[in-house]
C-alpha cells in the first residue's frame, strides 16, 4: 500500500531494511534536518506518540525555532516535546517513572538543560514520552541508534501535521503533506523519501 502511494503520487523514494533506516534517520537528526516518521497504526488520543511524529534533534537550541518556523506555524512561546527511552527516564529527568502517553511534565535535570536545550521549557521542564520495546519497536530501535551515534536517547517528538490539518492518517495523507511542507525526510515503514 505504502509503495502504490508513493508511485502514485510520483513521489521518489528508497526501500531500506530497518536497521539502514533507523542509521539514515539519526545521520539526518544529527545534521539537523526534521523527519516525518510514519509507523504501523495511527494513534487516536491527544498526543502524537511516535507513530505519527515529527522528529528533530534536541541538541541544537534553534531547533525550536526552526520547527516551528518551517513546519508547525505556531506561537513561539509553545514547547515541544520529547521522546526517551523508559530505561534512560531517570537520567535525564527528576522522575524514572514511565510515561508512555506524553501526559505528564518532567523536570530536566541541570547538568542536561544545555545538551537538550530545544526539548527544555524555560521553566526547565519537558513534556516527555518513555518507549520501551514492547510498546514502540520501531521508536525504541530508533532511539537505541540514537544513543549509540551521540550519547543520548532523547530525540523531540511532535505530531506530524501542518497548521490547520489534522494529525496525518493515511500514506497517502503523508505524503502529501511531506510534499506540500518544508520537511527534510519523510520515513513511512521502510521506505524514505528526501528533499
Amino acid at each position: 500500500q505504502i509503495e502504490t502511494e508513493l508511485k502514485k503520487q510520483n513521489q521518489n523514494y528508497e526501500k531500506k531494511n530497518y536497521d539502514k533506516i533507523y542509521e539514515d534517520v539519526c545521520d539526518l537528526l544529527i545534521k539537523d534536518k526534521i523527519i516525518a516518521w510514519h509507523q504501523g497504526r495511527m494513534e487516536f488520543g491527544p498526543r502524537a506518540l511516535g507513530n505519527r511524529s515529527f522528529l528533530a534533534s534536541p541538541f541544537n537550541s534553534e531547533m525550536k525555532n526552526i520547527l516551528n518556523k518551517r513546519v508547525k506555524f505556531r506561537e513561539s512561546f509553545r514547547p515541544f516535546a520529547a521522546i526517551v527511552l523508559e530505561e534512560d527516564t531517570g537520567i535525564y529527568f527528576d522522575h524514572p517513572e514511565p510515561n508512555p502517553y506524553m501526559l505528564l511534565v518532567y523536570k530536566v535535570k541541570k547538568e542536561f538543560q544545555k545538551i537538550i536545550p530545544s526539548a527544555t521549557h524555560v521553566d526547565e521542564t519537558v513534556r516527555i514520552q518513555t518507549v520501551n520495546k514492547k510498546e514502540n519497536l520501531h521508536m525504541y530501535s530508533l532511539l537505541k541508534k540514537f544513543k549509540e551515534k551521540t550519547g543520548h536517547s532523547v530525540i523531540i517528538n511532535t505530531s506530524f501535521n501542518i497548521k490547520g490539518e489534522p494529525i496525518v492518517c493515511s500514506p497517502e495523507n503523508s505524503i502529501k503533506s511531506f510534499q506540500r511542507a518544508d520537511i527534510d525526510a519523510l520515513v513511512i515503514g521502510n521506505f524514505i523519501a528526501k528533499k
